[in-house]
């Protein structure tokens, strides 16, 4: 019998083997106080627990406070609310401006597990191969596919919980809530600008709920936006000069930093539920989006960009009859080349350099199916099942594949990526009494299978020119195409049983345990568990504490991918690549099958409720051994680089370094999340919420760890990020105002350790306010970082043109002012 059967009779088996265990044991800124009280989903099978009530500590955000701001990105508007949830600008990053990586607690986006309506949201196809060090090689959910019209509550665990809901668990898990109201209705109009007049966003939303017959209901969610492109840029050195020597076709600035144009970002999210009669219900949700990103690249010198301009410091002239040899423009200047027939330049296509413009289409939808309710001896079932996928299209333009010389296209397709997940859950519950101690049990099943695809791009992306043996560049230049040799598909599957019990042992003191065992169809098995505590000291304060085990598997994407980009390495522009761990030449450098990396969770936490005080302060200490991350640049021999080209990578006959995904280092982060809620009267609140997170790299591989990496990884994200808000409502108006801190971080300018930036902490300050006409109309107005601070400039700037840190954690756009229109209905 093969493995994949004996795996198919473990699936098909286990949920009769479920039912038999259960039979056999039945023999942060948050609105105001009474949102802590809010019924919580996440952390515990427990129906009707509260944040306060929880062993884990949990954020809860409603719907409105996602809505009640000036951005449109679903990402930029959780970083507002939660300050330990760090995203910034990618404003040349790759396949990461299209799909912008995020941490939660100081870890990389793949080590959040995210949910919609407690189901697992799948990942999104976008590898972060520039990930501003923290994020680099990640591959997390794209979140911005979420309208936040959509919402009802967002719940962020922030306590390691892969030993509950499995593999990515390991920072935290956020659960988005849709909507499920069964009629009424809101449709939004909004309109937003920066202060310097640019990246204007347009929104249109709605969202209506129907009945569906007496008993059930249709949610309806939908969203379109567009935003232009913002430009936080000063002139390059090198491109001033040009300018300065006369030449006239120079851009100023020759390179733009800004966030990229977004067009047609379309949402849809339905949400429905229908009683099939007393004791059960069936239930759907999905979703469908997509957009297309447009962003900048490096401008690429006339005079001394490699491969395209250059060639050992001399100019590159091609020769166009190699029939007499290749060697009768050697010596030739650019301007001598374009007065002769036989031999070619690129400045004839170029003549001040060019700056290739990078995007893509994605394309992401989902579907959740499942009945849920209870038999008649009391134990509780959910079964479902759901799909999902999100696919990238990649784009680049305003470039060239060099070694086709004159009859290069400037616009290519390079290829893209898909990511499929299917999942299939059976979850029972049950409560009984055990020696008169309330005890409920839970078990289920899971099964997942995962696909990345690689697509590949059309022929001019990926070809090799007559001009290749000439010293000229394979592939569209800047992000080479996927020819036929790196394409296909990459899957695997795994199974998982858990169990997880909670004993309120006395009114006061509640304990719980879980245990989850998983076995992956590429790697093998692993096991973790949990362990949880509540005690309630008084009225006034309670203690509460986790401890668990957590891991995140590699995803297939990971294991196999093959890419060719070009990036700032040790202060000049280079190509740089990435390929599989198991690729002979990443095996000589220490590369080897990928393991699933592993964690140690603690937290400690008190729940305070002093008078009109609500507060909660909780301590986390997150170990991760054998983290996966892309490694630290490996120089290529001529050989090496001729074995790839032999493997047929595109674009590796010009690769000077490259990476590959490892479990190389270790880790330990620690920190403290306080949030506190204050009534000031009848109609106003004060809210606080603080973050301190503090990450150490503790063991590494000097071969494939290097000083720069393990900075960005300790020093890349702010230790300290809170906020401070006043909430006020009157009978026809409403006002908040939120005081905002960022604090200090590092960055490597361009991934270039020479060219270190320390910025500094900063303050930020959010206001808004709405007017109510009828019950229905209500007009609002507002700012985000109304007094336009801005990080600390650049000291770089001149290198490649950035006024400001692209990391920067509050943005480089300044302020944004936005107002909007609301109907309700």
């Amino acid at each position: 019998m093969n493995e994949k059967k004996k795996r198919w009779l473990t699936a098909c088996g286990a949920p009769s083997l479920l039912a038999a265990s259960i039979a056999a044991l039945s023999s942060p800124t948050f609105a105001e106080d009474a949102l802590l009280e809010e019924v919580i989903t996440i952390g515990t099978r427990v129906e009707g627990r509260s944040a306060t009530d929880s062993s884990a500590p949990i954020d809860i955000v409603t719907g409105e406070e996602f809505v009640n701001q000036g951005d449109g990105d679903l990402s930029n508007l959780l970083r507002n609310v939660v300050p330990s949830y760090n995203v910034n600008a990618k404003p040349i990053s790759d396949a990461a401006s299209i799909v912008r990586p995020a941490n939660l607690r100081g870890l990389p986006p793949d080590s959040t597990l995210v949910l919609v309506n407690g189901k697992r949201r799948h990942r999104a196809a976008v590898i972060s191969f520039l990930g501003s060090g923290v994020s680099d090689g990640a591959q997390g959910p794209d979140i911005s596919a979420i309208p936040a019209i959509a919402l009802k509550q967002v719940e962020v665990l922030r306590d390691g919980a892969a030993a509950q809901y499995g593999s990515d668990a390991i920072a935290g898990v956020i659960n988005f809530q849709l909507k499920d109201a069964a009629e009424g209705g809101t449709v939004e109009a909004k309109y937003a600008t920066t202060a310097e007049g640019d990246g204007d966003q347009s929104t249109i939303a709605a969202n209506f709920g129907l009945p569906l017959t007496d008993s059930g209901f249709v949610n309806v969610s939908l969203e379109y936006r567009e935003q232009d492109s913002t430009s936080r840029s000063v002139q390059r050195d090198d491109a001033a000069q040009l300018i300065a020597d006369g030449n006239t076709y120079v851009a100023n600035p020759a390179q733009i930093w800004g966030q990229p144009e977004v067009n047609d970002d379309t949402k849809f999210f339905v949400n429905s539920a229908i009683e099939l009669n007393d004791t059960a219900e069936l239930y759907a949700f999905g979703n469908y989006a997509s957009r297309e990103t447009d962003g900048g690249f490096y401008f690429r010198n006339p005079e001394t960009r490699p491969g395209v301009y250059a060639l050992d410091d001399e100019p590159l002239i091609g020769d166009l009859d190699a029939s007499n040899g290749i060697y009768d423009c050697i010596g030739m200047t650019h301007e001598e080349a374009q007065s002769s027939d036989e031999c070619f330049s690129y400045t004839e296509m170029f003549p001040g350099g060019f700056t290739p413009r990078f995007g893509g289409e994605l394309e992401d939808y989902s579907a959740v199916f499942g009945v849920r309710g209870e038999f008649a001896n009391g134990i509780g079932y959910d079964v479902s099942a759901s799909t999902g996928h999100n696919e990238v299209d990649f784009l680049i333009y305003n470039t060239v594949n060099a070694t086709l010389g004159p009859d290069s296209p400037t616009r290519f397709s390079p290829g893209g990526y898909v990511q499929e997940e299917t999942n299939f859950n059976i979850d029972l519950t049950k409560s009984i009494e055990l020696a008169g101690m309330p005890l409920f049990m839970a078990t289920g099943f899971e099964w997942r299978e995962e696909e990345f695809e690689v697509k590949q791009g059309d022929t001019a992306s990926w070809q090799v020119g007559d001009l290749a043996e000439q010293g000229f560049l394979i592939g569209s230049n800047g992000f080479s195409g996927f020819g036929p040799e790196v394409v296909g598909t990459f899957d695997r599957d795994n199974i998982a049983l858990y169990t997880d019990f909670e004993l309120e042992v006395v009114e006061a003191l509640r304990l719980g345990a879980a245990l989850r065992w998983e076995d992956f169809s590429d790697f093998g098995d692993t096991s973790n568990f949990k362990l949880s505590a509540h005690y309630t000291i008084n009225d006034v304060i309670a203690l509460r504490s986790t401890l668990s085990t957590g891991f995140r598997a590699p995803t297939p994407g990971q294991s196999n991918i093959t890419n060719v980009t070009t990036a700032y390495t040790n202060g000049a522009l280079a190509n740089r690549g990435t390929i599989p761990p198991t690729n002979p030449i990443a095996v000589l450098k220490g590369g080897e099958q990928l393991q699933p990396e592993e964690s140690q969770s603690f937290t400690f936490g008190t729940i305070i409720a002093a008078g009109d005080w609500d507060i909660t302060l909780d301590y986390f200490l997150i170990e991760v051994t054998d983290r996966i991350t892309q490694s630290a640049n490996q120089e290529l021999t001529d050989e090496e680089r001729d074995q790839l080209v032999q493997d047929g990578i595109s674009g590796a006959d010009s690769l000077e370094y490259f990476r590959f995904y490892t479990n190389d280092f270790d880790t330990q982060t620690q920190g403290v999340d306080l949030v506190a809620t204050y009534p000031l009267g009848d109609a106003t609140d004060f809210n606080l919420a603080f973050n301190w997170t503090e990450t150490e790299v503790t063991d590494f591989s000097t071969d494939t760890m290097d000083e720069m990496r393990i900075r960005q990884l300790e020093d890349g994200l702010p230790e300290v990020r809170g906020n401070a808000s006043v909430t006020h409502s009157g009978d026809s108006w409403r006002g908040l105002v939120r005081l905002n801190y960022y604090g200090s971080y590092w960055e490597a300018h361009l991934d270039d350790y020479s060219l270190p930036i320390d910025a500094g902490d900063e303050w930020t300050v959010d206001i808004e306010a709405a007017y109510d006409f009828n019950d229905s109309m209500t007009l609002i107005a507002g700012a985000e970082n109304v007094f336009n601070n801005y990080p600390d400039k650049n000291p770089w700037s001149g290198v490649a043109g950035a006024e400001y840190p692209e990391t920067a954690p509050m943005g480089f756009n300044g302020a944004l002012y936005y107002v909007r229109a609301q109907y309700e209905f």
